[in-house]
């Protein structure tokens, strides 16, 4: 046996030395593991003089920031202290090899049931921006949610000014009464869901609402400096038009992917998207407060919570006395009308990625798999000796190429990793509409769709192009897509019909915006390309919760590759059983 000899002080102080140097080179410096704990739990909240016992996470409403940097493995431990079933799902984080922690219930995991503990394991790979977390079981994230802020890599900066301060900005919505019960009398008559009774930009829905004077959130800033605003939102069922009066912002990042910085005075964001902006002040004392207001953008033909929601921001005075808010002119911005789908697309246009060497733009320039979706609409038949508050006395449905997707009663990651199908999902969804149709033109008669648990089965690292078409069934209208598990290219997006033969020779494949979420333009079509380069099942749905309990969902079921970085481990021992 060899003899084992102990370094002297000096070699080893050398070398302690030599290991700390090469920790702060780039190559070198690896994350840290974080812990999280959250506990959701029952607590009173009063806005607009009702008081409801909402479910929160560690009592916070909103929820509490998920703070990490880039390469950090996170894990959050998440008992369920309610009677409500719940699952978290990370929004937007790729969930590389780690799709036991991506959160759907029944697709990639079985809900925590009540007095059970989860937790979601994961590792931040490639991303740096905002995102959000928030539950993903029936209506439940309209109060359980929170900012997810993704640093750089220690001693990396921005590729932009460097702010002064950086703020989150949570788009919400609140309802009086219990969203669960909402959606439940929604789903038992087929008609369509209560909407909320105000918008909330961090939990407070502001002045503009009878008994919420007090309820306002305030932005409080200096004169002179520039502020990062990251702006998520959460809202259940509406797109936003948000603007600060008198106040322009520059646009530096969107989904958590860096975009070509641009300048605006008015933003549209999609529930699920996030976009982080430049404030700058200005450089005086304006003598006066300006509202920032958000307001729905709505092209259905359905009801809408048709209210705007106004938090104020105020500059400090120069000389740190305080003058009264309300001695100084109060300036309001000026929003898009409520159906303005042109500025819509407009500005979804703008957004551009990076395409640098450092943060290139790996768009697939080859296809290997096309498929065409129409998203929309539909109607279910009206069971026997019931009367339904649909159109035409049947029942409010949605789909994606006249699928409507039915959640298993178990998860079908599971199921599918331990092939133990037994008829929990198929691989045959549609590549294409079963029975094609003037879209956006005049509606087929028969309006009512199908229903099943059907998935598209992919190998690993398949190039997809995929082409989403709103329909005119019930009312052309935008759906927000959310694709879980990948962030996607939007190579094209127009109105009208999708022409395979025209529209393909304007796709942008130069420098196009990668996303994870992404509205289909209300009587228009929108085109993205992704790699399938992480094995697992990956959830697709409107994130507009109203149709994606009527149905407007899918998921895509990517098969392992052949490296041990490309294969998806087992589950967890804590997964939670159904």
């Amino acid at each position: 046996m060899g003899t084992f000899h102990l370094p002297s002080f000096a070699s080893m102080s050398v070398l302690l030395l030599g290991l700390c140097f090469l920790a702060l080179l780039p190559e070198f410096a690896e994350g840290i593991t974080r812990h999280y704990t959250f506990n959701i739990k029952y607590h009173n909240v009063t806005r607009l003089c009702h008081t409801r016992n909402i479910i929160s996470v560690n009592g916070q409403f909103p929820g509490p920031s998920l703070v990490a940097r880039e390469g950090d493995r996170v894990l959050i431990k998440v008992t369920n202290h309610v009677s409500n079933n719940v699952t978290i799902h990370w929004h937007g984080v790729r969930q590389v090899t780690s799709g036991w922690a991506d959160g759907p219930a029944y697709v990639t995991q079985c809900p925590i049931q009540t007095g059970q503990s989860y937790t979601y394991n994961f590792t931040i790979t490639g991303q740096r921006g905002t995102l959000l977390w928030h539950a993903h079981i029936s209506w439940l994230r309209s109060t359980l949610y929170g900012p997810i802020i993704i640093l750089p890599k220690r001693n990396e900066s921005y590729p932009f000014q460097k702010p002064h301060k950086e703020i989150p900005i949570l788009f919400g919505e609140w309802f009086n009464v219990d969203p669960e019960a909402i959606i439940r009398q929604a789903l038992q008559t087929g008609g369509g869901p209560n909407v909320s009774d105000a918008y909330t930009i961090n939990g407070l829905p502001g002045p503009l609402y009878n008994c919420s004077s007090e309820d306002t959130y305030k932005l409080k800033v200096k004169p002179g400096k520039t502020y990062l605003l990251r702006l998520i939102n959460a809202a259940l069922n509406d797109e936003l038009f948000f603007s600060i009066a008198n106040h322009t912002v520059t646009v530096v990042e969107a989904d958590a992917v860096y975009v070509k910085p641009f300048d605006t005075d008015k933003l549209l964001i999609t529930p699920g998207q996030t976009a982080n902006v430049l404030l700058r002040t200005k450089p005086y004392f304006p003598n006066a407060t300006f509202f920032m207001q958000a307001r729905p953008y709505f092209s259905g033909m359905g009801t809408i919570d048709n209210s705007t929601t106004a938090g104020i921001l105020e500059y400090k005075h120069p000389s740190n006395h305080s003058i009264s808010s309300k001695k100084l002119q109060l300036y309001k911005p000026t929003l898009p009308s409520i159906n303005d789908t042109s500025f819509a697309v407009n500005f979804t246009r703008k957004f551009r990625s990076l395409a640098s060497v450092k943060y290139p733009a790996n768009v697939p320039q080859i296809v290997d798999r096309k498929f065409f979706f129409t998203v929309g609409l539909g109607s279910s038949p009206c069971p026997k000796n019931t009367t339904c508050q649909g159109p035409n006395g049947t029942k409010f449905s949605a789909s994606v190429n006249n699928v409507s997707f039915v959640l298993p009663s178990t998860a079908i990651l599971q199921s599918y990793f331990f092939g133990q199908n037994n008829g929990v999902y198929t691989t045959d969804f549609p590549v294409k509409p079963p029975m094609p149709f003037n879209y956006t033109g005049t509606p087929p008669n028969n309006t009512n769709v199908s229903n099943g648990t059907r998935t598209v089965l992919l190998p690993f690292n398949t190039s997809v192009e995929l082409v989403m078409q709103d329909t005119s069934i019930l009312g052309a209208e935008s759906h927000p897509l959310h694709l879980h598990g990948f962030n996607f290219f939007v190579v094209g997006l127009g109105f009208g019909n999708y022409d395979p033969d025209k529209d393909p020779m304007n796709f942008n494949l130069v420098d196009p915006m990668e996303r994870n979420t992404i509205g289909v333009p209300a009587g228009g079509w929108v085109a993205i390309r992704f790699f399938t380069d992480n094995p697992g099942v990956w959830f697709m749905h409107c994130h507009l919760d109203v149709h994606t309990s009527w149905g407007l969902r899918m998921a895509w079921i990517v098969q392992n590759g052949v490296q041990p970085n490309q294969t998806l481990p087992p589950p967890p021992s804590d997964l939670p059983k159904c």
